[in-house]
């Protein structure tokens, strides 16, 4: 792989998270389920969480977790400062630092949220086409109202 390959690979994957964080927050569903591959997995455990209620494998099975999770709410994702190593023309590997505001609707269980952490993931070049592969949200702070 050249410099200038590599480069562009990087740019792709910078923009497929800036997709991830966009077509969540607009709750654009179908978009959010194309930046996963079909076999991805996805681990959104918060400290002290339960694993099996907040992780998923699959592209479905994923944006239903998510959507369950964050549907009914205003959410502001933010992720930046990535540390991404392309290891091959078809696989990568990144982490991102993030930080997301949720605000929840009335009569919800929680009133507002604010998390920063990490997000760890693995890519994976199908059909042209970059795709996380999996997905590790590890959080550093989380305030809740």
């Amino acid at each position: 792989m050249t410099d200038i390959e590599r480069l562009i690979a990087i740019e792709e994957l910078r923009q497929l998270k800036a997709r991830y964080f966009r077509c969540m927050d607009t709750k654009d569903w179908d978009g959010f389920a194309a930046v996963f591959a079909p076999d991805a997995t996805a681990d959104y455990t918060p400290p002290g969480g339960d694993k099996k209620v907040w992780s998923a494998a699959g592209a479905g099975n994923i944006v239903a977790l998510v959507k369950q999770a964050v549907a009914p709410a205003i959410t502001v994702h933010h992720g930046h400062m990535p540390e991404i190593e392309v290891t091959s023309t078809t696989q990568a590997k990144g982490i991102w630092s993030m930080e997301d505001l949720i605000w929840w609707p009335e009569g919800a269980r929680h009133k507002t949220m604010h998390g920063m952490g990490h997000y760890h993931e693995t890519y994976e070049k199908l059909a042209g086409r970059w795709l996380i592969k999996s997905l590790l949200l590890t959080r550093l702070r989380v305030e809740q109202e």
